[in-house]
């Protein structure tokens, strides 16, 4: 069996903000917006993999949540409690100051791992928390 990764899920609560981060300090491009019964779904990916999505969705996309699921939900991403995802790139340390620059809430500056990477951590404008890691040479 030959399987791959093709789509994975960020939950954010402001799609506009998270473009901001996800687009133009990340660089991911922007593949598709939807939206559908008041709420939107933003596709980003990196060009580099064309067949790997980013989908930015609500914190709960279920038009029939109730409303005290919603706010738990929203709760949770506000705790930064809901997970994002790791980035791989060939230089940690240039991917670290390029998003420190452009204004990337740092929770881990660039430090070797015990698990064979070199890496560091932000939040995106809705909490998650994001790691971009280098395997070390």
């Amino acid at each position: 069996m030959d399987i791959t990764l093709s789509t994975c899920f960020i939950a954010v609560d402001d799609h506009d903000k998270a473009l901001g981060f996800y687009r133009d300090i990340l660089g991911l491009e922007v593949r598709n917006d939807v939206g559908f019964e008041g709420m939107r779904w933003v596709t980003v990916g990196a060009p580099s993999q064309p067949d790997v999505n980013i989908v930015l969705e609500p914190p709960l996309a279920d038009p029939n949540a109730s409303p005290a699921d919603r706010d738990a939900m929203a709760q949770l991403l506000a705790k930064g409690l809901l997970r994002g995802v790791i980035f791989q790139t060939e230089d940690c340390d240039a991917t670290f100051e390029r998003i420190r620059a452009a204004g990337g809430e740092v929770l881990q500056e660039p430090v070797d791992q015990p698990y064979g990477v070199r890496d560091c951590a932000f939040r995106d404008p809705a909490g998650n928390m994001l790691r971009f890691n280098q395997p070390r040479r």
